[in-house]
């Protein structure tokens, strides 16, 4: 009988040794309370409790949209997403948005004892506050104010989740879905938003050709006037050095002549009508032209002076007027025909026994 006793009284301290030994995995701790009451955070490794005295507090936790009970609350930073809730805008377009927050347990004992669901208290506070937020900003503020959005939500749920032992460190935006309305209004303002910068960038791409055009245009134009104007300079000097050697040609030759005639005995009368054969020759080239021989010009002087006669004895003798410039040359021509120049022998080529 004492022995089946203590065979009982060892099962029983067994199981109150086994009950009392408590491993708490790393990052977690566990509240442990006494009599009912808040005693301490077991911390992660072996704990020991004592039987039928300690008490580990169970904590509602929610993952992936489930909520469980559980013994061990995790420190680590939390993820939790929300549903899409119906908002209204401060330009009253409804929308549908969806949120995600991320927080992290820095007090176990007040996440346990200062809010009955920490994760039911979490999602009501971020909705109704994600609600107030988005109704003070118009539908385009909400579209384009994201980041704005999201640190007033952040500062709000982290103040109100403070004594909760609860410290938000991120709030984002999941996503924003307007009305299907609001979305082909959306879709029309963006094609004609993109056809107005196709539009603008065209004409500014028109206007820059244009300008390009008319630069080049310009260029050309007086790289033109510089090629012509460089070129007439180029054809003026060509004329000039041209009449420069022909001048030194004719100048070089009217030498050799002089030296030539000076050498063989002077300028001799067969010389002089020679040059004048050929000053003829050269004159006659051409056509429009029409020569008086030099024996011609002494009878056109006494024509000349005949009439100037007769005329003197018509008019009357009241005044001697001047002898006129035509009338100097007539008397000139005359005194040559009275004293004409020695006639200059023409030297015949001989004949030749076949011309006879």
């Amino acid at each position: 009988m004492g022995t089946a006793i203590f065979i009982i009284l060892a099962a029983a301290v067994g199981f109150a040794l086994v009950k009392g030994l408590r491993i708490v995995p790393q990052a977690k701790v566990m509240v442990v309370e006494r009599l009912g009451r808040f005693h301490h955070v077991a911390s992660s490794g072996l704990n020991i409790l004592i039987p039928f005295f300690d008490s580990p507090r169970a904590m509602e936790m929610r993952v992936d949209n489930r909520i469980f009970r559980s013994y061990l609350v995790d420190l680590r930073e939390q993820v939790m997403g929300f549903d899409t809730v119906q908002v209204i805008t401060h330009d009253n377009v409804t929308m549908e948005v969806g949120s995600v927050i991320y927080y992290q347990i820095v007090d176990p004992a007040k996440a346990l004892y200062a809010v009955e669901n920490l994760a039911l208290a979490i999602e009501q506070l971020t909705m109704t506050n994600l609600r107030n937020i988005m109704g003070g900003l118009t539908l385009d503020q909400t579209l384009t104010s994201r980041e704005t959005v999201n640190s007033k939500l952040r500062a709000v749920l982290d103040e109100a989740t403070e004594k909760w032992g609860v410290k938000v460190t991120r709030v984002e935006l999941r996503e924003i879905e307007p009305p299907n309305a609001i979305k082909d209004a959306m879709a029309k303002q963006m094609t004609a938003e993109r056809e107005r910068r196709a539009e603008v960038t065209k004409a500014e791409g028109d206007k820059a050709a244009a300008i390009l055009s008319a630069e080049g245009e310009k260029i050309s134009r007086i790289l033109r006037a510089e090629a012509e104007r460089d070129a007439e300079v180029a054809r003026a000097e060509g004329r000039k050095r041209a009449t420069l050697l022909d001048a030194e040609a004719k100048a070089e030759a009217t030498r050799l002549v002089f030296d030539a005639i000076n050498s063989g005995g002077g300028a001799t009368p067969e010389v002089l009508a020679l040059r004048y054969m050929e000053t003829l020759q050269e004159l006659g080239k051409g056509d429009n032209k029409m020569f008086v021989p030099y024996e011609a010009t002494a009878a056109l002087g006494s024509i000349a002076t005949l009439k100037e006669v007769f005329t003197k004895e018509s008019t009357t003798p009241r005044a001697q007027p001047a002898p006129s410039a035509a009338a100097l040359s007539a008397q000139a021509l005359s005194r040559t025909v009275a004293n004409p120049p020695p006639a200059v022998p023409v030297r015949t080529r001989p004949v030749l026994p076949s011309e006879e």
